[in-house]
């Protein structure tokens, strides 16, 4: 019996019951001509500050739509179903703006004419817009205006030993997620205006594409980054990530010195001058995760209490898709996090580190290409077999799944998987590039402006009760009263604010003495 049986026997059906997951889906505000919608946030959505649910990420024009934790699938979806309602129903009252359903973005305008996201006046809301312009200035800001889904997930009685060796096998694997459920094949080519790139031009009306791309905004044109690609993190241990995390967010970096925190108008433009400016500046296809406490730092969260859930990045929004992901690319994915947890997982090294950076490009870029191949231990091997041997090794967990919660909805998961690595034209990307060519004349924008006039059309038709408006309008009013109060609370100058911070104090450094104790 494998390992990987035993370990599987061991968990109890309520135990396998007992994994929770969330979502948190991006997406851009866009007008029905294809172009970003420069609005601010709109009010009637509440304080993007405080919101639970609804919030913007790094653009004030792009929508951040959180869910709760839930037990199932279904009622995560149910709930993204419900605030998707609400913001559409707000986005409708107040002009014809609509999301946009692709990752990559809509047609966009010259890059300091994006707006970053607006806080308000407290110290906690100017930190988050000059974290933002941070950003803007560190890697320009159509590079931020990228959009994904993010799952969170967990199982109970998990360890972060165990969530950090899950993290190494998921880190090993992701190529069969990007080229799976990858998404974004093509892009407008303002994305790329001025920018040395590999695409190939696609028609005449300003599409580029790669032509067995998976998910462009995984690969090279995407979250990446000169002074992040020195980093060489390490996910051996909770302690090994923590101290490579401490010494990107403490150690100054000579092109960020240059820009400086403050202009000499006295503008902020930064939070820091070090290779990070905060945590949530580390790209990653997966992040270790606890739930802070206000105002605490993350890193501090991790090292006091332990990793409590991880966060998957990679997924690309599914634009067949009304809010952009399905239950049973949901189920997929708890197969596969489960699948790492439960598989022997050796610590990385610097060479294997490289060989997975090899593999995310090539699968961005080429997944679908005819015979592709991948690195691993040195050698070469097939995309398609590598995946194939994985979906057979998540065929016992599906059906320890299945046994636990009742059906068969897990191992139709796999079965849809092992059907798109038999016939690749099934996959999303390829399908995007189908329908751009069929309907479209081979128009990225073409494409996702119908796309998204009919995920609009879908939800508006959907009836929200009066309780769930009644419900989001509440939070709507409480959010912008908890905005009013945090700024009337505020005592501190800003520059104090900032500097306790990002001071490393904060980062949850324990001296050896008392980690013995």
């Amino acid at each position: 019996m494998s390992k990987l049986t035993e370990r599987l026997n061991a968990l109890s059906p309520a135990r396998l019951k007992g994994i929770r997951r969330g979502i948190e889906k991006e997406s851009l505000r866009a007008l029905p001509d294809g172009k970003l919608a420069l609005t601010p946030h709109p009010l009637a959505l509440g304080s993007a500050l405080t919101h639970p649910h609804i919030t913007t990420d790094f653009s004030e024009s792009q929508l951040e739509l959180i869910t709760g934790v839930h037990a199932s699938p279904e009622a995560a979806l149910d709930e993204l179903v419900h605030v998707h309602q609400f913001t559409y129903r707000v986005l409708a009252e107040h002009g014809d703006e609509r999301l946009w359903v692709s990752s990559m973005p809509c047609g966009l305008p010259t890059d300091e004419t994006i707006p970053i996201g607006r806080y308000g006046s407290s110290n906690v809301g100017r930190a988050k817009s000059v974290y933002r312009m941070g950003l803007s200035n560190r890697y320009g800001r159509r590079m931020q205006t990228i959009s994904g889904i993010h799952y969170n997930w967990s199982l109970p009685e998990v360890s972060s030993e165990q969530y950090f060796a899950l993290i190494r096998n998921f880190r090993r694997h992701a190529f069969l997620l990007l080229y799976l459920f990858g998404a974004s094949p093509a892009l407008c080519s303002t994305f790329v205006a001025g920018r040395p790139h590999e695409l190939q031009p696609l028609g005449d009306g300003g599409t580029m594409y790669m032509p067995h791309g998976t998910s462009l905004r995984m690969g090279r044109l995407g979250y990446q980054s000169e002074a992040q690609a020195s980093l060489a993190v390490s996910y051996n241990s909770l302690d090994g990530y923590g101290a490579s995390l401490q010494e990107a967010l403490t150690k100054p970096w000579p092109a960020y010195e240059a820009i400086g925190i403050q202009s000499l108008g006295g503008d902020y433009n930064q939070l820091a001058t070090s290779l990070l400016q905060i945590e949530n500046e580390f790209y990653g296809t997966i992040r270790p995760k606890r739930v802070i406490y206000s105002g605490e730092r993350p890193l501090h969260a991790l090292r006091e209490r332990g990793v409590e859930y991880v966060e998957v990045r990679l997924m690309d929004l599914d634009p067949f898709e009304p809010v952009g992901i399905t239950a049973q690319t949901m189920r997929f994915i708890d197969v596969f996090l489960l699948h790492c947890l439960l598989s022997d997982s050796p610590d990385d090294t610097p060479q294997e580190i490289a060989e997975l950076a090899h593999n995310q490009n090539v699968t961005a870029a080429r997944g679908r290409e005819p015979g592709l191949k991948l690195r691993q231990a040195g050698a070469e091997v097939s995309l398609a077999e590598w995946g194939a041997t994985l979906v057979e090794e998540f065929a016992p967990i599906a059906a320890a799944l299945d046994a636990a919660h009742g059906g068969s909805d897990y191992a139709a998961a796999l079965a849809a998987a092992a059907a798109a690595l038999q016939n690749p034209d099934g996959l999303p990307s390829a399908r995007v590039l189908a329908a751009m060519a069929r309907e479209h004349s081979n128009s990225f924008i073409g494409f996702v402006r119908a796309q998204s006039e009919l995920t609009r059309q879908t939800l508006l038709g959907l009836a929200l009760e009066p309780h769930q408006l009644a419900h989001f309008e509440q939070m709507t009013q409480d959010s912008i009263d908890a905005q009013t109060a945090i700024e009337a609370a505020d005592t501190m100058p800003f520059e104090i604010y900032r500097e306790q911070y990002i001071s490393p104090a904060r980062l949850g450094i324990r001296s050896r003495a008392a980690v013995a104790a």
